[in-house]
């Protein structure tokens, strides 16, 4: 008789240990996760830095790279296409050039701790043009922006006719 409460003691505990971490994982995913104690999430302009560098021209344009990075303690987040409301800067001011996108906007990648991403910058090359060194945008998520304005800082050349990439992972 003690072994057969024994058993069902056990086999009533490991079935509420299988529920409890069923809860836990749906929880996790949720967008309240952040209220259950879960990270922060990587895409929030908070919690990333972004640096702007200079990249190999192509025939007719220049290339400037912004790289994403999150450091360890956020939660990776998913990022779609290219980023919204981009801006150009110089000591402040806001430089007068709109740019288009270009590529898929479909793609879908992961940001977070050790998963760094990018877009591009391109330039049509010719004359005029004006220096920046920090632009400001918005990213996407495949269901719409995230709010609040990133920013990245990094010296560059932008004219009409500029054009800003899909978000792809790496550095």
């Amino acid at each position: 008789m003690l072994v057969h409460r024994r058993s069902a003691l056990i086999a009533a505990t490991a079935i509420l240990l299988v529920g409890a971490a069923g809860i836990g994982t749906a929880q996790a995913s949720s967008p309240s996760a952040l209220a259950a104690g879960a990270a922060p999430s990587a895409c929030r302009p908070a919690n990333h830095t972004a640096r702007i560098t200079a990249g190999p021209a192509t025939a007719g344009h220049r290339h400037y790279r912004v790289t994403l990075t999150a450091a360890r303690g956020y939660e990776p987040c998913r990022l779609a296409g290219s980023p919204a409301d981009v801006r150009f800067h110089q000591h402040g001011s806001l430089r007068g050039v709109t740019p288009g996108r270009y590529g898929s906007q479909r793609a879908v990648v992961t940001f977070g701790p050790g998963r760094p991403v990018h877009f591009d910058i391109q330039v049509p090359v010719g004359p005029g043009g004006v220096r920046a060194d920090r632009a400001t945008f918005t990213l996407r998520a495949p269901d719409g922006v995230i709010p609040g304005e990133s920013s990245a800082s990094g010296r560059f050349v932008v004219t009409a006719g500029t054009a800003v990439g899909p978000v792809r992972p790496g550095a």
